[in-house]
C-alpha cells in the first residue's frame, strides 16, 4: 500500500515542482506604458533613436516642443499626420496603441525634451496656419531664405518628389522650429548669408508654405493629366 502511495504522489510531486519553474506570463503589448519601450517600437525608425537625425521632424528639439501642446501630440500620435507618412497609432483610429501608451509617448516626450523659453522673448508664429498665403510673395522669400540651401543639397523641399512626402503642416513645423538635428536653422536665424538677422514674420511663413503647398498640387495635377492621356491598355507592357 506505501509503495502504491508513493506512486499516486510521485507525479503530483514533480508536477507541482514543475510549476516552481514556470515563467511568469509576460507582459502583454498592450499593457506596457515604458516610454523607452514605446517610442523604439513605434517612433525611432522615423523620427531617430533619440528623438533626432531621423527622416522625420526631430522630436527632441525643444522649440518644435514648445511649438505644440500635448493635445496636438495626441492628436497626431493618435491619428497620424495627414499629406506625410506618419500613420494613425491609436487603436481608436486602426493602430496598435492603447489610450494610456499614446499618454505615455506624449508624457515621456514632454519629461525629457520639453524646455521652457526654448524661443526666448521671440513672438512666435502660430503652430497653423489661419490665413490664406500669398504664393507669389512665397516664392520671392523662398529664394531669398531658402534656395540657397534647399537647391544645393540632397534635401531639395521644392522638388515634387519631396513635397508628396511631407504636408503643409509638417513644412510649417520645421520651418519654425528649424532641424537642428541636420543643420537647419529656425525662423529667427532663417535669413540670406551676409544679412542682418531678422526672424519671419508670421505672414512670411504663411506665403512660403503657401508657395509649397501650390508646388505640389500643381506636381500633382500634371501627373495626374499625364496619366490620362494614356491610351487605353497602355499603361503596363
Amino acid at each position: 500500500m506505501l509503495a502504491r502511495a508513493l506512486w499516486l504522489v510521485l507525479p503530483a510531486a514533480i508536477a507541482l515542482a514543475g510549476c516552481a519553474h514556470v515563467p511568469a506570463a509576460t507582459e502583454r503589448p498592450g499593457d506596457v506604458t515604458d516610454f523607452a519601450a514605446l517610442y523604439s517600437q513605434n517612433c525611432a525608425a522615423c523620427h531617430g533613436a533619440d528623438g533626432q537625425n531621423g527622416p522625420a521632424i526631430d522630436l527632441a528639439n525643444p522649440e518644435y516642443q514648445a511649438l505644440v501642446d500635448d493635445a496636438t501630440l495626441r492628436k497626431r500620435i493618435s491619428g497620424g499626420m495627414p499629406g506625410t507618412q506618419m500613420p494613425a497609432f491609436a487603436q481608436s483610429a486602426g493602430g496598435m496603441l492603447t489610450d494610456a501608451q499614446v499618454n505615455a509617448l506624449v508624457t515621456g516626450m514632454r519629461e525629457r525634451w520639453f524646455a521652457h523659453a526654448a524661443f526666448g522673448a521671440a513672438t512666435v508664429p502660430p503652430y497653423a496656419q489661419s490665413h490664406p498665403g500669398d504664393r507669389d510673395r512665397g516664392q520671392q522669400l523662398f529664394e531669398a531664405h531658402c534656395a540657397g540651401c534647399h537647391k544645393s543639397s540632397r534635401e531639395q523641399i521644392d522638388s515634387p518628389l519631396y513635397l508628396a512626402l511631407v504636408g503643409d503642416q509638417a513644412l510649417r513645423s520645421m520651418i519654425l522650429a528649424g532641424r537642428p538635428d541636420i543643420g537647419q536653422p529656425d525662423f529667427m536665424h532663417d535669413n540670406p548669408v551676409g544679412s542682418a538677422a531678422s526672424p519671419l514674420a508670421a505672414q512670411d511663413v504663411d506665403d512660403i508654405v503657401t508657395y509649397l503647398s501650390e508646388l505640389r498640387r500643381s506636381a500633382a495635377a500634371q501627373t495626374s493629366a499625364s496619366v490620362s492621356q494614356v491610351p487605353a491598355g497602355k499603361e503596363q507592357r
